[in-house]
């Protein structure tokens, strides 16, 4: 079977067809200059940050740095200040106690009466001459 019309084929065809492709590349540098602008133009804009800026972001960023080093070390000299008063405590509780053992053993060393007492009180010991009578 034929056509009779061959024109209206031929250009359906044709219009079917992708058109070849120039082969032009632009270059990164072009395009970046289409969607940014030269220098000048940034500049203009607004779009760069001041190199004083920049500084005072770093400065900013050192200071809190350094606050926050200050914080945590000035919070575990609160707590070992704190722990060292508890054991100044502990100590000088610790001194008491052996000052009152050490008279307690110089009085039983030296004297007879404190010895005696303390036989009769922590030994329940008692003299040849006497009589135990126990009391219920």
């Amino acid at each position: 079977m034929r056509v009779a019309n061959t024109h209206w084929v031929d250009e359906r065809i044709r219009a079917q067809h992708v058109a070849p492709r120039a082969a032009s590349f632009v270059s990164v540098r072009e395009v970046s200059l289409d969607l940014v602008g030269s220098r000048a133009d940034v500049r203009r804009r607004g779009g760069l940050i001041p190199s004083w800026v920049i500084f005072g972001m770093i400065l900013l960023a050192t200071f809190a740095v350094c606050v926050t080093v200050n914080m945590r070390t000035r919070t575990k000299m609160v707590t070992a200040t704190e722990q060292y008063a508890l054991i100044q405590t502990d100590v000088e509780q610790l001194r008491n106690v052996n000052k009152t053992l050490q008279t307690e053993v110089e009085k039983l060393r030296n004297d007879p009466r404190a010895i005696e007492t303390a036989a009769r009180s922590r030994l329940n010991m008692v003299r040849s001459n006497e009589i135990v009578v126990p009391v219920e």
